[in-house]
């Protein structure tokens, strides 16, 4: 069965290999074991009960709380050849019959279900029609009261499963879960001696980051225009904020909506679908807006305030990045944002024990907020996972600030804490230490502390700031309940005797993110873009979201390795036969034309008029014409010398021992070594636009280039003062105003160098 899946896996989907922890969990769904699956936003949930829905006979039921992703998925499975359907509140009343009886006859082989139609009079007697050879529950974590979204809806689950006569193997998948969360999950499901699999909580490809101490406003105006080609989510914690962070986005002329409860549901609907067609670029919502969003291409989630867990947190900041490209995660905090979300917490209809958890929760996001260790290991820690080496790139690692020792401070705020005898909260203390007058504070006698008054010259603000510090560090830990108190933990002892050091950095009261532009590689590629505007086109003809046809990756693939036949697309990651039999006339014509008007510039520049084969790496062709369908206007802003080449039959050694390395740093690597750009296009079969690419993304992603030999040390400054003139947008414009000895790679050279187009261009 498991080369069952894979084949399916690359029939179906493209790929040709499973993901961490995805070949275990098919396999155990398939030999029939209950299965707890707990894997990270992104890391490809759907697929584990995907396959064996599609391997099994009979119709899989999947059970989402989602309307939005259910609708999704549907969609996806369908153009892919797979028959699917869900039954929720969307469906008017003739079409939910339809499907029933559709479902009834076997037509489909998943059927999604919202948990609240499960008791329906008409379903239990669908279901006992069925063949049901499994069933799977997404966002399990909502069975838990311990979990961050708790849905009564969920615990009638397991009495429906109980009921059916046959009962089959039941899976449930969530991706943020800590043990507590799991156990209760196994628990109120009634899962059998489940096979539990934990594949990683980190997502390596998200860079995260803590702002604290700026202009929140200017910041966010700054990064978002940073940033005009990229597609973000904004969450605010209030319907308020909401309304005002996107008027101020709108003000900029930047394409943005807005979702929250308290618009109606056709706006909310208008919102969404704007976002998902990529009509607006970003979008401002409270965490009404988010859950159940397949959308693959969000670059950047930034938070206006600090959530009330860390699990809310992970799961929103998740929804970037979820092609597995490179995307931010920033939080922009203020200590007032627990207040605000204490209040939300008072507010909530939850009973005293429920408050109880959400505020124990609401601490350790805070600490996360405060924390100056790693920011993926405090997260992926906190879900229970050990080992997990520091990430390299959040804010925290990044921090070259300089460590001071606040030892004498800390002993200070950890002896006032050690005198209240752990029966006050930190305001309290740091009332204290401030030497604050206040009635509670003298009858209290807590005037007559040794610590009274130790740090009268700093605000009180700044000592609760160190004594969070202390809490994130693990000196301090605060109770748990509704009025919690501070005390000392086992950790504090070495400190208060004097045996260890503790040390802060200098910045951490101001802790900034300042962003000159995303890190992100400009896809400044002709080709890319042409494949860009024929998605863009094609969707909007087919009604779909454009990241349907294909992910940005696939596309940067694409562009890339430059497929001239079929078996090259397939061989292109996330690209099925289904897709190939759909798009594959179009996107090879496409690559075609770019490679002839490539040629074309090349002999131009040259003076050679000769022929050029426009055959493949490996000399096959297919029927299809070179012009290329919806790229009509752009095929000029192909004109950039290149040639292409065969691969080397004497490269493959030479090659395999940068295995492992992306495309473009083996392209640096082999720069590197003193091969020329013709060598490497030679050696690589790749055109020399592509390698030219490939070293302009590395100089984009800090990578050491020398610049002179790219651009002519001569001309640099005229063609950055043209380009400034002109406008970085097209380079033809640019080409024609320059001498001709200047050509295309120098005005992109010097574009990349001097940082004079914005991300994304």
């Amino acid at each position: 069965m498991q080369q069952e899946a894979l084949q399916t896996l690359k029939r179906v989907y493209g790929y040709d290999s499973f993901r961490k922890g995805q070949s275990d969990i098919i396999d155990g769904l398939l030999t029939g074991k209950d299965t707890l699956a707990i894997l990270p936003t992104g890391g490809g949930k759907s697929i584990c009960y995907q396959i064996p829905a599609m391997l099994l006979p009979g119709t899989s039921i999947i059970v989402s709380p989602l309307i939005s992703l259910m609708k999704d998925q549907v969609d996806a499975l369908n153009r892919l050849g797979v028959p699917a359907a869900f039954l929720n509140s969307s469906l008017d009343a003739a079409a939910y019959r339809e499907v029933v009886r559709q479902t009834s006859q076997g037509a489909y082989k998943l059927l999604y279900v919202a948990p609240e139609r499960l008791d329906s009079g008409m379903f239990e007697s669908l279901s006992s029609q069925m063949h049901i050879p499994l069933i799977a529950i997404d966002e399990a974590h909502c069975v838990s009261q311990w979990g961050h979204d708790f849905r009564p809806s969920y615990r009638q689950l397991a009495g429906w499963i109980g009921r059916l006569e046959n009962r089959p193997p039941v899976a449930a998948f969530t991706a943020t879960a800590t043990p507590e969360v799991s156990e209760d999950i196994a628990a109120m499901l009634g899962l059998h001696d489940p096979n539990i699999f934990v594949t990683g909580f980190a997502r390596t490809n998200l860079t995260l980051s803590v702002v604290t101490g700026t202009d929140k406003r200017k910041f966010l105006r700054d990064f978002v225009q940073q940033r005009p080609d990229q597609s973000g989510i904004v969450y605010t914690a209030t319907r308020k904020e909401a309304e005002e962070v996107c008027d101020d986005l709108s003000r900029l002329g930047i394409a943005v909506g807005k979702y929250h409860g308290g618009l109606n549901d056709d706006d909310r609907a208008d919102a969404q679908e704007r976002f998902r067609f990529d009509e607006n670029r970003v979008m401002v919502a409270t965490n009404a807006f988010g859950m159940g969003i397949d959308k693959p291409n969000v670059r950047y989630v930034i938070h206006w305030q600090m959530p009330g867990d860390v699990e809310s947190y992970y799961q929103e900041a998740g929804r970037a990045g979820r092609d597995g490209e490179e995307s931010e995660c920033v939080l922009l905090f203020e200590p007032q944002d627990v207040q605000v979300q204490r209040f939300l917490i008072d507010r909530g209809t939850g009973d005293p024990d429920r408050k109880t958890i959400q505020l124990n929760k609401l601490y350790t996001m805070m600490h996360y907020s405060r924390t100056e260790k790693c920011l993926l290991q405090y997260i992926v820690r906190y879900f229970g996972e050990a080992d997990v080496p520091e990430c390299g790139k959040c804010s925290n690692c990044m921090d070259v600030s300089a460590m001071v020792d606040v030892t004498e401070d800390a002993r200070k705020a950890l002896s006032c804490v050690g005198r209240l005898k752990g029966r006050f909260g930190i305001s309290m203390a740091a009332k204290v230490l401030k030497g604050s007058r206040e009635k509670r504070i003298l009858e209290f006698g807590f005037d007559r502390l040794s610590t009274y008054g130790l740090m009268r010259q700093w605000t009180e603000r700044d000592i609760s700031d160190l004594m969070y510090f202390l809490v994130a560090e693990g000196y301090l830990r605060i109770s748990e309940g509704e009025y919690p108190t501070v005390s000392l933990t086992a950790e504090a002892l070495p400190v208060l005797e004097g045996s260890i050091q503790v040390k802060r950095r200098q910045s951490a009261a101001a802790k900034r993110r300042e962003s000159a532009g995303s890190a992100l590689p400009a896809a400044n590629a002709p080709l890319f873009e042409a494949l860009r505007e024929w998605r863009r086109e094609t969707a909007a003809r087919e009604k779909v979201p454009p990241f349907m046809l294909f992910f940005d990756a696939a596309l940067r693939e694409i562009a890339d390795r430059q497929p001239v036949n079929s078996e090259q697309l397939l061989a292109v990651k996330g690209i099925g036969a289904a897709k190939v039999s759909k798009y594959g006339h179009d996107v090879i014509a496409i690559v075609r034309q770019f490679k002839q008007d490539g040629a074309q510039g090349s002999r131009n520049a040259n003076g050679d008029g000769g022929s050029e084969e426009r055959n493949g790496a490996d000399g096959q062709t297919d029927d299809y014409p070179a012009s290329a369908p919806g790229a009509s206007g752009r095929s000029s802003e192909a004109e950039l010398p290149g040639q292409s080449g065969a691969a080397s039959p004497s490269g493959g050694e030479d090659l395999a021992r940068l295995d492992g390395l992306s495309s473009h740093m083996q392209t640096l690597t082999l720069f590197a070594e003193g091969r020329t750009l013709a060598e490497i296009a030679s050696l690589r079969g790749m055109s020399r636009v592509t390698i030219e690419n490939h070293l302009l993304r590395c100089g984009e992603e800090g990578e050491e280039l020398p610049w002179s030999d790219f651009i002519p040390p001569q001309h640099e400054a005229l063609i950055v003062e043209t380009i400034a003139r002109v406008g970085a947008e097209k380079l033809k414009p640019i080409k024609e105003a320059l001498p001709e000895d200047v050509d295309y790679f120098a005005i992109k050279a010097a574009i990349v160098k001097h940082r004079l187009s914005t991300a994304g261009e």
